[in-house]
């Protein structure tokens, strides 16, 4: 039975701003990175990889390499274990063991450009990186897809030979469809035949990268006890764990992995790319082995975000009640199975109510590299349909679009597209947040000569899911305590952490000393992803702050010779139900410990269902030059139900982050991919991002609707914020040039074409 919590507000520590536990260590440079990783004796690994998208290996000749002063150990796909083919849940997303590996090394094929097909580990970076060179590959080149309708052709040149697609529960080989899924409710046909008003449309999206500034990691060694261990930039020490030593197929007990700072990954660094490719240059060479992975690799062969085809029909009546909707999904996979539909068919129709709705998707490979999540992924795309739709139904019914969006609202006890029906969620609540305002109530304002303004306006949603989260707790003589959990903090969760403790004990944020530790510091945890860190390990801190206060009652009836049952704990304080008098605090009690009974420790564990739907609404204002094309977003406002804000600072950060990854989505970003298979920007110089340059402030407004299946009323926020602004944009551009863009992204030349 799942536990219900009453909303509250008189928290102390909840809902207040304290600095960040690590920050220090974060402005003076003292944090440790994975690229500061330094061990005795330590070598430096680099990769080969192939200059074609797909291409059979005749032969691999690494003797000049290896005959090189310096070099220590070379590898090829050779000397990769034989992984199963089994598929393992890492919280966000699964992969499969056998293809895992194929992606980190080439046995017999090569799937996209700069897959890996040896590895070198050699005294220093250069020395290795000139014994690459020397590295001689014969290839047959074969003819690439790189996009969802070319790799479904029947004449397209079949990415994975071996591989058996689904097709709705039929076997399907000889296929680049890897899956096709379907969800379907209400009688759809009927109500297209009754709707007053039907629209259908395509939208199409680029894949694009999480855009992260820390380049992939890891150094590793492979010692005497025949035992790995792992220092890397990673999101999840255990779920690497799971994958190095499924890759490598050792006993996970033979693997520690010790996470290092993070600087950046949005769901780009669940998956591993280095840790096992290191671990085996490291057994080879007896050596510990570094490896940093170079930019242009980051982008053509770790994981973006799908690119995505997608057809949408909407039918509503004539009171502008939206009565069904049916949606078809192409998403690229790149070179492995694994492209998000399931979420994408989970978030598509969340944000609205509608009786009668069908979802088809389709798992598609190309000739790229395999997808990774992207803060909410499947989700963002979904979304720019979905939410152009319904603004191009209301333009043809001649509706306003926000109060049909406030008439159309999903609420509690809602079906969502794949069949959930939601809990308590603020949907509603959003909207009315919106019609109150600034920036909906101001108006847009002239344009400059020669260029003009628009608005737009896009819902969004994400899901939060739960999993398993750890937490230990032990109390200092001094009256601080110390916290160690295992999400890696890659946006301030330690705080968030330590918040949660601090509340129930009655102490500062800053009293409670968080760490994250390795994965034989703690017990197991998930990923942090899906929205779940702050739900999830948040709930398991306030467990063990819980259990930690049910130790200290037995130390305070030690102290007053009275049964554990007859004290009381409120506010920091231990008081005697007799004697209302007897009181200690926290703090003093701590400084006692040594002389009742000694150390003082606590741990929490969940393992939680999904929970806290995340909704969210942002507003758009642009500007855009009409002799140019070129575009600027002049006000930007994003709306969103965040349950409790633990830490409002951080909740807004995590709302104006998601926007600009949104916006650069939007408006410039795409793997512009050339017909060999290639990606022509793989750079930070041609990968075009927004900077603070390119944006105004992000105004942001918190929606507190409590999730009452967390204590505090948490919602997971990270990943809504990506979710509505390709849409709210491209209906801003529609408001302001009268023409509408379809695909994207949608930069100057594509305005440009429209305005001819």
């Amino acid at each position: 039975m799942v536990a219900t919590f009453e909303p509250k507000t008189d928290y102390k520590v909840v809902g207040t701003r304290p600095i960040r536990h690590d920050g220090y260590d974060k402005v003076t440079g003292r944090a440790i990175y994975g690229g500061d990783i330094k061990l005795p004796g330590m070598i430096w690994g680099v990769m080969v990889r192939s200059p074609h998208a797909h291409a059979n290996i005749k032969s691999i000749d690494t003797s000049a390499a290896a005959a090189m002063e310096g070099v220590f150990a070379v590898i090829t796909g050779a000397d990769m274990p034989k992984a199963p083919s089994k598929l393992v849940d890492l919280g966000e997303g699964n992969i499969n063991f056998k293809w895992a590996s194929n992606k980190l090394m080439a046995d017999d094929k090569v799937l996209y450009r700069g897959h890996p097909v040896a590895a070198i580990a050699a005294t220093d970076r250069y020395v290795a990186e000139e014994a690459a060179r020397k590295v001689v590959v014969e290839y047959e080149v074969l003819e690439s897809v790189t996009n969802v309708v070319d790799a479904l052709k029947p004449d397209a040149p079949i990415i994975l030979p071996d591989m058996v697609g689904d097709d709705l529960g039929e076997d399907v080989t000889n296929t680049n469809m890897a899956a096709h899924v379907r969800h379907e409710f209400g009688d759809v046909e009927g109500a297209f035949a009754s709707a007053a008003h039907t629209i259908e449309r395509e939208y199409n999206m680029q894949m694009v990268h999480q855009g992260y500034i820390e380049p992939h990691n890891a150094t590793a060694t492979w010692d005497e006890e025949d035992r790995i261990k792992i220092w890397t930039s990673t999101q999840g020490a255990f779920p690497a764990r799971t994958q190095i030593a499924g890759i490598l197929q050792v006993d996970v007990s033979r693997v520690k992995v010790t996470p290092t700072e993070i600087g950046g990954g949005f769901g780009g660094k669940i998956p591993v790319y280095l840790e096992p490719i290191a671990a085996l240059l490291a057994k080879k060479s007896q050596r510990p082995v570094k490896m940093v992975m170079e930019r242009t690799a980051v982008f053509e062969t770790t994981g973006p975000t799908p690119g995505a085809r997608m057809v949408i029909k909407l039918g509503a009546d004539a009171n502008g009640k939206l009565t069904v909707a049916t949606s078809d999904i192409w998403f690229e996979a790149g070179a492995n199975p694994g492209a998000f539909i399931g979420p994408a068919a989970m978030c598509i129709y969340a944000p609205y109510e509608i009786a009668n709705t069908r979802i088809d998707g389709w798992d598609v490979l190309v000739n790229k590299p395999k997808v990774a999540p992207y803060r909410a992924p499947g989700s963002p795309q979904v979304a720019f349909a979905m939410e152009s739709a319904v603004d191009e139904l209301c333009e043809e019914a001649g509706w306003a679009s926000f109060k049909f969006r406030v008439d159309n609202a999903s609420k509690e006890g809602t079906r969502r597209g794949d069949g959930v029906l939601f809990s308590k969620i603020g949907m509603q609540e959003v909207l009315e947040a919106v019609k109150e305002c600034d920036h909906w109530n101001a108006p847009l304002g002239d344009a400059p000569e020669g260029k003009v303004r628009g608005r737009g306006i896009a819902n969004g949603y994400w899901f939060n899911i739960g999993l398993k989260s750890s937490a230990n707790l032990a109390v200092n003589t001094d009256g601080t305590v110390q916290l160690t959990e295992g999400s890696t903090d890659i946006g301030g969760s330690r705080t968030s952490m330590a918040m949660h403790v601090a509340e129930v004990l009655g102490i500062g944020a800053h009293d409670v000393r968080p760490t994250v530790g390795d994965t034989e510091s703690v017990g197991y945890t998930d990923v942090t992803g899906g929205s779940r860190t702050t739900y999830a390990t948040g709930y398991a801190c306030w467990l063990a702050a819980n259990n930690l206060v049910d130790v200290l009652k037995d130390r305070v009836a030690v102290l007053w010779d009275i049964k554990p049952d007859d004290v009381d704990f409120n506010d920091g304080a231990f008081t005697s139900k007799a004697e209302a008098a007897k009181s200690i605090g926290f703090k003093e009690l701590a400084g006692k410990l040594d002389d009742l009974g000694g150390p003082a420790t606590s741990t929490g564990t969940v393992d939680l269902e999904s929970a806290g739907d995340g909704f969210g609404t942002h507003i758009a204002d642009i500007e855009i030059d009409l002799a140019t094309g070129k575009s600027d977003i002049i006000r930007y406002t994003a709306l969103q139900d965040v349950g409790t804000a633990i830490h409002p600072a951080y909740v807004e950060g995590q709302l104006q982050g998601g926007a600009v990854q949104g916006i650069g989505w939007a408006l410039n970003e795409e793997y512009y991919m050339q017909d060999d298979g290639k990606m022509a920007n793989s750079s930070f110089l041609d990968y075009r991002m927004p900077t603070t340059l390119d944006l105004p402030f992000i105004d942001t407004v918190l929606v507190e609707v409590p999730n009452p299946l967390h204590p505090y009323g948490v919602r997971g926020v990270g990943e809504t914020p990506i979710c509505p602004p390709v849409a709210a944009i491209a209906n801003a551009i529609k408001d302001a040039i009268g023409t509408r863009l379809y695909n994207t992204p949608m930069n100057a030349g594509s305005i440009l074409e429209a305005l001819k």
